[in-house]
């Protein structure tokens, strides 16, 4: 590889990176002015029994917490994906 084809792939991988940084930014900061949400989710217990099979019981439908943004933040998952997966399994 050439002096110059390195030095163009390391300034495509610091254009990459700084974009991301500034998604991430963007979206921490949109997070903050929107706060937080809740969707409603199914919840599943998932329990083991012997013989390789498993018991499923159905919990109830919860508030689960979410955050408006397109990452997540603060431990809470982004209430885009909450709305695509509305069925959650428990295991204990």
């Amino acid at each position: 590889m050439t002096g110059k084809m390195k030095w163009r792939w390391g300034r495509i991988l610091q254009v990459v990176l700084a974009i991301l940084v500034a998604l991430y930014i963007g979206d921490w900061g949109v997070q903050r002015v929107a706060g937080s949400s809740s969707v409603q989710v199914e919840q599943f217990l998932r329990t083991p029994l012997k013989g390789q099979k498993e018991e499923f019981d159905y919990m109830g439908t919860v508030a689960q917490p979410c955050a408006r943004s397109l990452l997540p933040h603060n431990s809470e998952s982004p209430c885009w994906w909450l709305k695509w997966h509305k069925i959650q399994w428990v295991s204990p």
